[in-house]
């Protein structure tokens, strides 16, 4: 612990020690996550958009969520950089959006397995239809739907991916405040 004294008052900086692997591991994957999520949100509004249909609410959500994801990483890097990085911001910034992962996690899967859903329509109309080849309309709108459909997954799975990533980065936030790492 670094103590100075400034006139009469004591100011007390303590240094924190982040585990360098795990952290930049965290930021890679989260960074990933949240840019995935949110271009997949993007991509699927947009198809909403041209096909005159309502969006879902997870569509903006998922734009919003994966955008603070991102914003949160760039802001960590800033304050890695000035050598700032509180443990406390860090477990209040992953609770946050841990939070927020979750109801991604809940939305998604509502939309992907309850009702006439996202999974059973790629299962009938894409993964157990025929598979289309050859330089035609066809063969494009199959591409398309399959894309659809393993975008759907691929986003469920990041946010899982995410929501543990977040419970990972509180609990070694929590180690980094104790002085675990030294």
């Amino acid at each position: 612990m670094a103590r100075t004294v400034v006139g009469s008052a004591l100011v007390v900086r303590e240094k924190y020690f982040w585990p360098d692997a795990q952290l930049n591991v965290w930021t890679i994957v989260m960074l990933a996550t949240g840019g995935t999520i949110l271009g997949i949100n993007a991509q699927f509004l947009v198809i909403q958009d041209h096909l005159r249909l309502r969006s879902p609410w997870i569509f903006p959500y998922g734009i919003t969520v994966g955008s603070l994801t991102v914003v949160f990483i760039l802001l960590q890097l800033v304050l890695i950089a000035q050598r700032r990085l509180l443990p406390g911001i860090m477990m209040l910034s992953s609770f946050i959006l841990f939070v927020l992962f979750m109801a991604g996690v809940i939305g998604t899967s509502m939309q992907l397995f309850s009702g006439p859903n996202v999974n059973n329509l790629c299962n009938q109309w894409v993964n157990n239809g025929n598979l289309h080849q050859g330089q035609t309309i066809q063969t494009l709108g199959w591409l398309q739907q399959q894309n659809i459909c393993q975008c759907w997954s691929a986003q469920f799975a990041f946010w899982i991916i995410g929501t543990v990533f977040l419970v990972w980065m509180m609990i070694m936030a929590s180690q980094v405040n104790q002085n675990q790492y030294e």
